[in-house]
Formats: structure tokens, sequence, C-alpha cells
């Protein structure tokens, strides 16, 4: 038996009203003690990805996205997508759009992982091109591992 996964949802973009949303809950989310989250980056075959681990009830609110990106997303967990708040539970691959500005509550230890094409070589040049936040990002805050193939 052949067993085909169910499509995952798609990340839309988000109206300025939306991602004002989410840049309230941030805010609010910024007075209150945090959770550090390590990043671990990889550049390989034209593919920058960036992974994190969200432990069980942490709720966090991510940059605005400005590119088309994937994001793999394992374990459970809530994202508000502007429109509606997903629950997802298992493994997806989202199509994210760009305009986002996504937040997330973790239900249980969750991994994300977001990647596309580019030609950037470092971290800091990759943080630039998918957001204009890149100094809000926890990966400027943590020594985080990065790994370079040179393919």
């Amino acid at each position: 038996m052949n067993d085909i996964l169910p499509l995952s949802p798609s990340l839309p973009g988000m109206s300025q009203a939306e991602a004002d949303k989410v840049r309230k809950l941030e805010a609010e989310l910024l007075t209150r003690e945090q959770v550090p989250i390590q990043t671990t980056h990889h550049f390989h075959a034209g593919l920058y990805s960036r992974t994190i681990r969200i432990p069980a009830g942490v709720m966090l609110t991510g940059a605005l996205i400005g590119i088309p990106t994937l994001l793999i997303i394992s374990g459970h967990i809530s994202v508000f997508t502007g429109a509606e708040t997903l629950d997802l539970q298992g493994y997806h691959v989202l199509t994210g759009m760009a305009g986002r500005k996504q937040a997330f509550l973790a239900h249980a230890d969750t991994h994300m992982t977001m990647t596309f094409a580019t030609q950037a070589s470092t971290v800091e040049e990759a943080e630039a091109e998918f957001t204009l936040e890149a100094d809000t990002l926890m990966s400027r805050q943590y020594n985080d591992d990065v790994v370079i193939t040179g393919e």
C-alpha cells in the first residue's frame, strides 16, 4: 500500500494589520524571561537552511520574512498565519510566501527548518537576504553551529 502524506497548508503573506498583531504579541513576549533558542545553519548546493528547536510550552515570534521559503516542521505547534491559527502535528513541509511574520506556540518539543536558494556565503548575508529585521534574530545573540560544505 502506498501511503501518501496529506498536502500541508501554505503560509501566506500577511496584511500590515495582521503583521502588527504579531508585533504587539512580540512586544509583550519581550517583557518576559527569554528562552535561549540556538540556530543551526547549513550552506550546501546553493541552499541555506536554519534549524531551531522550540521547547514545549514556548511561544515565540519570527522576523518578517521578505522572500518565499520552505518551512519544515516536525513536532506539535500552533502557527498564527494572519488569517487563522494552524495546529500542526507531525511532519510538515510548508510553502512560505514573502511578507509573513508568524507567531508560534510549541505544544511539544518542535524542530523547524527554513530554507531557500541563495548565493550568500555567510550567515549574516543569508539573514539580510530573508529579512530586514536581522538584528533582532536570536542567532545574532548566541554562538550557533554553522555548516558550510563548499558544494
